[in-house]
């Protein structure tokens, strides 16, 4: 495969109404079918109008960019200082919302399209329709790496090419069946194509020849294929946010033993992780004996059904008022820990005779 990148020169600046179509066929009539139309998502939303007037300077131009980055977010990802890792509406998770100040007039923001792939496809649909051509178009916006420094441009729109290519079932060269494979290609095309439009170059859109031999029979399914679902991301709240979320869910704690066994290896990992912070002289004991945990259940007022082990918990002797305070403090320290391993757990009076002042079961 032998790949060219094109940019296309003399678009100029683009307004609101403008048609991107024909200022794209006559900057550049030398495109051709099958070529791949790399275009930046600014341009497609200043021809759709989706600019936002604000101050030009001061407070009041911070204050108005937070009300529109507050109208563009779905939900906040991360927030270190002024900087805010937003998901947008669309789904994307980057800085600000795309919102953009760039290559704009300073009493203007710049939003991203309201709907990407529906702008590829109108912009696919206005070259073939007007010019004859069958080009695939992909909208594309700069974004950062979770783990890595400097940006990159990737997707936010495609028209006549699938976002994804593949790979799972194929067999490589060793004979290995690939599994998870599935290649982003307009995210590589769209950086591609950003090595020769630049940031401050004003060429908005370049041409990727040799990839494609022909477009699609149809649109395809756009770039929303490459959003990942919320079930599925690993990663769906920054560290302090994912902190910040275990701190306040530990607030409203389930009191109840979890669907499954408690793993004994992990309640022990639990219990050293809070040996650190309890009152001295407070003792967990997880009960490892079948027979013993058998008898001590037996014992345990209102054992629930499900809950296969228990934790005695012994506060420091002598007992004064304020201990059985810390005490019940540190119970609860030991409850999140073992929730963060993933065991729930159920606070219930100490087995009849024992020397403990509290079970916990689970």
């Amino acid at each position: 495969m032998r790949l060219e990148i094109l940019p296309v020169l003399g678009i100029g600046h683009v307004t609101e109404g403008d048609d991107l179509a024909a200022l794209i066929a006559t900057a550049a009539p030398w495109l051709r079918d099958g070529d791949v139309l790399v275009v930046t998502s600014k341009i497609v939303s200043k021809a759709e109008g989706r600019l936002v007037d604000v101050p030009a300077d001061g407070p009041e131009r911070l204050a108005a960019r937070d009300e529109v980055l507050a109208a563009e977010t779905a939900r906040v990802v991360a927030s270190r200082g002024p900087t805010r890792i937003v998901q947008t509406h669309h789904g994307f998770v980057m800085a600000s919302a795309g919102i953009d100040a760039s290559n704009v007039d300073k009493t203007r923001l710049v939003l991203l399209p309201v709907d990407p792939d529906a702008s590829a496809r109108a912009l696919r649909a206005a070259l073939r329709e007007h010019y004859g051509l069958d080009v695939a178009v992909v909208v594309t916006d700069t974004m950062g790496r979770p783990w890595r420094n400097g940006l990159t441009d990737v997707a936010l729109g495609v028209a006549g090419m699938s976002a994804i290519r593949d790979h799972r079932g194929e067999v490589d060269p060793y004979g290995n069946e690939l599994q998870l494979t599935q290649m982003a290609v307009v995210d590589e095309l769209a950086a591609a194509g950003e090595l020769i439009k630049g940031k401050c170059d004003q060429v908005p859109v370049a041409v990727v020849r040799g990839y494609l031999s022909a477009t699609g029979p149809d649109d395809g399914d756009g770039a929303k294929v490459l959003v990942r679902d919320a079930a599925q991301d690993l990663f769906s709240l920054g560290t302090a946010e994912a902190r910040a979320a275990g701190l306040a869910d530990a607030v409203t704690l389930a009191d109840g033993p979890g669907p499954t066994p408690a793993d004994p290896a992990a309640t022990r990992r639990a219990i050293e992780a809070v040996v650190g912070v309890v009152a001295p002289g407070t003792v967990f004991t997880l009960v490892d004996e079948s027979e013993v945990r058998a008898g001590l259940i037996a014992e345990v007022p209102g054992w629930p059904d499900g809950a296969t082990a228990l934790v005695l918990g012994s506060p420091p002797a002598p007992v004064e008022p304020m201990d059985l305070v810390r005490f019940g403090a540190d119970l609860h320290r030991l409850r999140v820990a073992l929730a963060a391993e993933g065991i729930g757990s159920a606070l219930l009076p100490p087995p009849s005779g024992s020397t403990a002042s509290a079970t916990l079961a689970l």
